[in-house]
């Protein structure tokens, strides 16, 4: 089947102008004025285009795909994702990590929950390892995990400067970005070592001195989360403009500091301070628990993160603090898409694969396709997965 929008304003994540997109076997064929069809024999679906907006989807390259949290105890563990929970968003393209718990929550789940997901018509990743050390690992070896198990991106999310953390030493961590490059030079991925930065007083501190003291290249060391708290904001933004990448949190609330800034707000800044566009991505946390503690370390509340923030942030982004939408989309399709060396994502194009988000004139979300096949259309999910 051939499915051909028409007539939208289309996002590349560059302004390509109003364009016609046609959509052939779950890829992009082509993307340009006035594209006609013999639609003799063919089996054809037109999009009208005209007044809206085609844009990648999003990349989510952190969601807790299998749950996350625990940390209020067993009832607190947060439920897995579901298929319309993502695409509902305009997400096309996750990527999974566990999170707090490495002991109830199994790497071996979490691989199986990416491969389910993609078989339901997304496209899938994962990053292998725990917050904790030692990690947890499908092969025994985070380096074997990575070459010989195709999802499995790089390590992580491995936790620093956090009180959940089991205290790494930076010879740990170290280490532990040694064996994501080797890896990922011997299979051809991006190898990466994506790292939980908590809100401890040592900040950005242990691996800016890896970067100063090894010979691994600063493109690596990605910490998240970076959005935390407005002291660990400028200490990442300064690694940033060294070369890092850093990614932040689009469903962390207001920062409690400066001008308690929203994810969307910290972009801008970031942006207005000098930060590279090409640096920064977003990511949801999503399905991970967003705990909030006391100065005792006591647990005072507990939610979800929703994957829905991706979206919400992205038009935060344009319509509140006028970042051009170009710029934008890049945190969350691009530069994610580049960074981790996903092939034939994040970029619309002839060849690519066929994830687009057609936006109405409000910027609501009409219609999602994922390697071609259209997961929502007018706003409803028309696809959901195997259990809802």
């Amino acid at each position: 089947m051939l499915t051909l929008v028409k007539g939208a304003d289309v996002y590349a994540p560059e302004k390509l102008g109003k364009k016609d997109v046609l959509i052939a076997g779950g890829k992009i064929e082509l993307i340009a004025e006035n594209i006609n069809v013999d639609i003799n024999g063919i089996n054809l679906e037109v999009v009208d285009g005209a007044g809206m907006t085609v844009i990648p989807g999003i990349i989510d390259q952190h969601v807790h795909l299998i749950g996350g949290g625990g940390e209020g105890g067993f009832a607190t563990r947060t439920p897995e994702v579901l298929l319309s929970n993502i695409t509902r968003w305009g997400i096309t393209t996750v990527v999974g990590t566990l999170g707090t718990d490495g002991t109830t929550r199994h790497m071996e789940s979490l691989l199986a929950k990416a491969r389910g997901l993609e078989i339901e018509g997304i496209s899938t990743w994962i990053y292998t390892g725990s917050y904790q050390l030692p990690l947890v690992t499908i092969t025994d070896s985070p380096r074997e995990d990575i070459i010989l198990i195709d999802k499995v991106l790089g390590i992580g999310e491995v936790a620093i400067s956090d009180h959940r953390s089991s205290a790494p030493s930076i010879d740990d961590i170290e280490y532990l970005a040694a064996e994501a490059r080797v890896a990922g030079m011997l299979s051809q991925k991006a190898g990466v070592l994506h790292i939980h930065m908590g809100d401890g007083k040592e900040g950005l501190d242990m691996v800016n001195e890896m970067v100063e003291r090894s010979d691994i290249p600063i493109f690596h060391f990605r910490p998240a989360h970076v959005n935390r708290n407005f002291k660990l904001l400028n200490e990442c933004m300064e690694f940033a403009k060294k070369g890092g990448m850093i990614d932040l949190t689009s469903s962390i609330g207001p920062m409690k500091a400066n001008n308690e800034q929203t994810p969307a707000e910290s972009v801008k800044y970031l942006l207005d301070n000098g930060t590279p566009i090409d640096k920064i991505t977003l990511s949801s946390d999503g399905n991970g628990s967003l705990p909030a503690f006391d100065d005792n370390g006591n647990l005072v509340g507990l939610i979800a993160a929703p994957l829905s923030s991706m979206y919400q942030q992205l038009k935060s982004m344009v319509y509140d603090y006028s970042i051009p939408l170009e710029d934008a989309l890049k945190v969350m399709t691009s530069n994610v898409a580049d960074g981790l060396k996903l092939s034939g994502k994040g970029h619309l194009a002839a060849g690519m694969d066929a994830d687009l988000v057609v936006l109405d004139k409000n910027f609501d979300i009409k219609h999602v396709f994922a390697k071609g096949r259209k997961m929502i259309d007018n706003g409803e999910v028309i696809v959901k997965g195997t259990f809802e």
